[in-house]
C-alpha cells in the first residue's frame, strides 16, 4: 500500500505541507524544538515516537490548536502559521484527533453533518461514508456515546472525511483500541487515499506505521531523530531512534516489531 503513495510523492516535487523549524512551548516546556517535514501529495506521512515524544503537539500546531513560538507551516506553497484553525480545515487541512471527540449526545448521522458544515467540493458525502463502513448506515440513528470505541473512531474519520481534506491529520489512530479492530481500520486506508488524499498520521503502533508509511519520521523529546522511507531503514536504526539508545545498544533489545525486515516493511 505504501509503494504507490511513495510514487506519487516522487512525481511532485512541490511539498502540499511543510513544516521548518518549529518550536513550541507548552509553559516553560520546549515540547518541539526546531522540527521540520515536509509531505508531498499522496504520501502516507507516519510521525511516531513514545509518549511525550512531540507528536500530537505537531499536529494540534499543524492544525491551528497550538501556536508555534517560532518556525512556519506552509500549505499549499502558502504560509498558514498564524491562520486561525476554522480556515485551515476550510482550507483543506482537517484533523482526527486523539480521543475522537465526537459529540456523545448527537447521533452518527448528527456527527457527521458536523463534519459536512463546512466543507469543500470533493468525492466525500455522507452517503460514501456509509459505503466504507458498512454498519454505520444502519445505526445512523444511535447516539454516538454508545458506540465502541473502534466504531466512535470510525465515525471520527467519516466526519472529517465529509469535510472533503486536501491533508488528513489523524492523531493517535490505534490509541485504546484492541489489535483487530485497528487492523479493520487501516484496512479501509487504501480506499480513503484512492480519491487522492495526503495523510499525516500520528502512531505509537510502530509496526502498524511501518506498514503504510512511505515515508517515517521519529520524534523524541521534541526532537527529530530518525527519517527516511520505512524500506530504507533498519529495525535498529528504528528502535535506537525511538528510545534515544546508541545503535549497539539497540541491536541487543527487543524489537518494537516482530517479523520485519527492510524488505517486508517495504510492502
Amino acid at each position: 500500500m505504501s509503494e504507490p503513495a511513495t510514487e506519487r510523492a516522487d512525481n511532485d516535487s512541490t511539498p502540499l505541507l511543510e513544516v521548518r523549524d518549529l518550536i513550541v512551548h507548552h509553559g516553560q516546556l520546549r515540547a518541539l524544538d526546531r522540527v521540520s517535514l515536509r509531505v508531498f501529495p499522496g504520501e502516507v506521512y507516519a510521525i511516531i515516537g513514545a509518549n511525550g515524544a512531540g507528536k500530537s503537539t505537531l499536529l494540534r500546531t499543524i492544525a491551528g490548536l497550538h501556536r508555534p513560538t517560532d518556525g512556519a507551516i506552509l500549505y499549499d506553497g502558502k504560509d498558514m502559521t498564524k491562520v486561525r484553525p476554522e480556515r485551515r480545515a476550510t482550507g483543506g487541512i482537517v484533523m482526527v484527533p486523539e480521543g475522537r471527540r465526537l459529540f456523545g449526545s448527537l447521533t452518527v448521522e448528527e456527527n457527521l453533518k458536523v463534519g459536512a458544515t463546512y466543507a469543500r467540493k470533493g468525492p466525500w458525502t455522507i452517503e460514501r461514508v456509509y459505503e466504507i463502513f458498512a454498519w454505520m448506515k444502519d445505526r445512523r440513528t444511535q447516539r454516538t456515546a454508545q458506540l465502541s470505541g473502534g466504531e466512535q473512531q470510525s465515525v471520527a474519520i467519516g466526519r472529517a472525511l465529509v469535510a472533503n481534506p486536501r491533508v488528513l491529520l489523524l492523531d493517535e489512530l490505534s490509541l485504546g483500541l484492541a489489535p483487530v479492530i485497528v487492523q479493520r481500520i487501516y484496512a479501509m486506508l487504501p480506499q480513503i487515499l484512492s480519491t487522492g488524499l495526503t495523510v499525516l498520521l500520528v502512531e505509537q503502533d510502530v509496526s502498524q506505521a511501518l506498514r503504510v508509511a512511505s515515508h517515517i519520521q521519529c520524534l523524541l523529546e521534541g526532537h527529530t531523530t530518525l527519517e527516511g522511507r520505512p524500506s530504507e531503514v533498519t529495525a535498529e536504526q528504528v528502535e535506537a531512534a525511538y528510545f534515544g539508545l546508541s545503535p549497539a545498544a539497540a541491536e541487543g533489545s527487543e524489537a518494537l516489531w516482530h517479523g520485519s525486515t527492510p524488505s517486508s516493511r517495504a510492502s
